[in-house]
């Protein structure tokens, strides 16, 4: 026994002195608040990944005063932004010539001091609020001691979670890389939280590659916005290569996508995965083919070079808070009213017009939501001039050009419409250099991407989507019915979502229900996801879901609108034993502001207001609200989401420039004949 214990000790003190021996070739690093990964690398001179490497148990976060072994680096640590004892001061006095769209809070971020002391210094210009051409003082120059103290945008410790290195999610324009660093040029309206997102850094990590711009931002300015990354002389990866052990550098101003290694981590999903480094779904399975066979924990893919963002949830109402009624904004609402054909109709009267003009109409129920968008902004306040063109489309044409050039549409804060998705990608074309925003408000298509457009109806693939993810993130059994017609949807889910089980049907393509209920389990819901149109396959599947719901819990589910749905042969009573769940733009609302908003329209219009009507006033007030804030519309677009009457606004950044509506709702048929939202 005392041999087995004294052996037992020797073990352990041979491993203590091996791993003291080992660890006296590393730096020990102890994490002080507000420290990331990124930043850590950066002061070593190593990447995130070598610190993964010796580090397995920092990819789930790191914590407060934690001690992280450091590779060896030929290179002196560097200081990153040290907390301040007092304010660093620039002997020489700063003035700003306003600029338009700049706001209070953009230029306090530009400069690095706080909004209140640019205030406090311009006391006698700034009593009407901002405005273009004013010469301001920038107060001494001084970089405030909040600037040094916040901790960085990038999640800071403490903190539950942090992620390796993350997705550039847009493509900016960057000088072919030098030395291993890449450039960026500063174009006019540009600000430090805007080119510190486009790049996937914080504000603090661009200011310690270019200490210039701590005090001043001028336009033209080159900045550095990458320069630690280890050179690596192997080609960067494609989805025809196999994974190398490093990460290529990145080659900006190339227009190939450059990848890295991404390890999956427990509960995530082909489109969280997605959404983090900021594709679509379907381009992450063509990066990694393999996933159409499902997703597993600890696979290694393909995902483009960057840093994968930890965004903060957006907190809904925000908006409503920090209104600033001072600087004046422009918006221009382009709708299809085509009043030049109304005109020359000489055959058919405007009442006669309105009867059978479907289009016509919905222009003018979107027309007539967005006023009372107006006025609302009006009684609280809000200092937005509005211009309403008549954008005279049709699907092909349309004369945008024309209003852009007449009404010097560049200039505008922001622009609603026209409706056809390619009438709205020809104006974002034309005022792209003065990066106006272009909401798109009723199309679904994704056509063209440009940097300044904002797709506010999400697509097709969102909604599919969004289903899937709510089922999944429930923990749930999904099995699929598709109509032998339904074959796109029915690739969708092999390559899409490939862990779902599809039943299988006849020779013929009918429904069996023994076919159904062999997938079925009795420890989780059973989401039973119907594509079919047939109202004979609909009974067949939903009586065998009946039938079973004594063994096991069943829940119905679409994934599109399906109208069959809708025919007396359905009655809602068997769609709501099943409790029909769907993916929905909108949502019903019975508060009192609803009902409110309800009773005043039809006051106003003698009728209720339907979908259009409240989709017009939903998307004008979620845009009127952004134009009324110290931030820019786009910063408000990363920030903060906006939920109204019957829309949601939740806008996230493509991969390939522009913003798309994640706005989407799960619904439910209740058994109380009521529709409610799924939680």
């Amino acid at each position: 026994m005392k041999n087995r214990i004294i052996f037992s000790l020797l073990f352990v003190f041979g491993t203590v002195f091996s791993l003291m021996a080992r660890q006296d070739k590393y730096v020990k690093h102890t994490v002080a608040k507000g420290e990331t990964i990124t930043l850590i690398a950066q002061k070593y001179k190593v990447t995130p990944f070598d610190i993964y490497k010796l580090n397995p148990d920092s990819q789930n976060g790191i914590e407060l005063n934690s001690v992280l072994l450091i590779p060896p680096s030929s290179a002196e640590p560097t200081v990153i932004h040290p907390k301040q004892t007092q304010p660093k001061a620039n002997p020489n006095p700063i003035t700003h010539l306003v600029q338009p769209k700049e706001t209070l809070f953009s230029l306090s971020r530009q400069y690095g001091v706080s909004v209140e002391a640019i205030k406090e210094a311009n006391a006698d210009f700034l009593k009407e609020g901002l405005k273009i051409g004013q010469t301001i003082k920038i107060p001494s120059g001084v970089v405030s001691r909040e600037t040094y103290e916040k901790p960085p945008l990038e999640k800071p410790v403490p903190a539950p979670k942090e992620t390796p290195k993350a997705v550039v999610k847009s493509e900016p324009k960057v000088e072919s890389p030098k030395a291993n660093a890449a450039y960026h040029i500063i174009e006019p309206k540009e600000t430090k939280y805007g080119i510190s997102k486009k790049y996937g850094m914080t504000i603090q990590e661009l200011e310690r590659l270019n200490p210039a711009i701590v005090s001043d931002f001028p336009v033209g300015l080159k900045l550095v916005v990458s320069g630690n990354a280890p050179a690596v002389t192997s080609k960067p990866i494609t989805s025809a290569e196999p994974i190398k052990d490093k990460p290529a550098v990145v080659n900006p101003s190339s227009g190939k996508k450059y990848l890295q290694e991404y390890v999956v981590k427990p509960k995530e999903t082909i489109q969280s995965i997605a959404a983090d480094f900021g594709i679509t779904e379907t381009e992450l399975i063509q990066l990694n083919p393999e996933l159409k066979k499902g997703i597993k924990l600890g696979m290694i893919l393909r995902v483009p070079m960057g840093e994968k963002v930890n965004v903060p949830k957006k907190e809904q109402g925000n908006l409503m808070k920090n209104l600033n009624t001072n600087a004046r904004k422009q918006l221009a609402l382009l709708l299809p009213f085509n009043i030049t054909k109304i005109e020359s109709d000489t055959v058919n009267s405007t009442q006669a017009r309105l009867k059978k003009d479907k289009f016509l109409n919905l222009t003018l129920d979107f027309y007539s939501g967005a006023l009372m968008a107006i006025d609302s902004a009006r009684v609280l306040g809000m200092n937005v001039d509005i211009k309403i063109l008549d954008s005279q489309e049709t699907k092909n044409t349309s004369n945008v050009a024309t209003l852009v050039q007449q009404n010097n549409l560049g200039s505008m804060d922001a622009i609603i419409g026209p409706f056809y998705q390619s009438n709205v990608e020809k104006l974002a074309e034309l005022v792209e250099p003065t990066k106006t925003p272009i909401i798109s408000p009723l199309s679904k298509e994704v056509g063209k991407k440009f940097a300044n457009m904002y797709q506010s109806m999400p697509s097709l693939e969102q909604m599919r989507g969004s289903i899937f993810e709510f089922m999944k993130a429930k923990g749930g059994n999904v099995i699929a019915v598709v109509d032998n017609k339904k074959g796109s949807v029915k690739q969708y889910i092999q390559e899409m979502q490939s862990e779902t089980k599809i039943v299988g049907m006849t020779a013929k393509g009918s429904f069996i229900s023994d076919s159904l209920r062999v997938h079925l389990q009795k420890d989780k819901m059973n989401y039973v996801l119907l594509a079919s149109e047939s109202t004979g396959m609909i009974l067949a599947t939903t009586n065998a879901m009946l039938a079973a719901q004594k063994e096991y819990q069943l829940q119905l589910v679409i994934m599109e609108p399906n109208e069959t749905l809708d025919f007396e042969e359905i009655s809602m009573t068997r769609l709501t034993k099943l409790k029909l769940l769907y993916p929905s733009l909108s949502r019903p609302n019975e508060t009192i502001e609803a009902n409110q908003f309800d009773a005043k329209y039809k006051k106003l219009n003698k009728i209720i207001p339907n979908q259009y009507a409240i989709r017009g006033f939903d998307l004008t007030f979620d845009v009127l609200l952004r134009l009324s804030q110290e931030k820019t519309f786009e910063e408000t677009i990363q920030t903060d989401a906006s939920e109204q009457i019957e829309n949601k606004f939740d806008y996230t950044q493509n991969s390939t420039y522009g913003y798309s509506n994640n706005g989407i709702y799960i619904l439910y048929y209740d058994t109380d004949l009521t529709i409610k939202e799924a939680l």
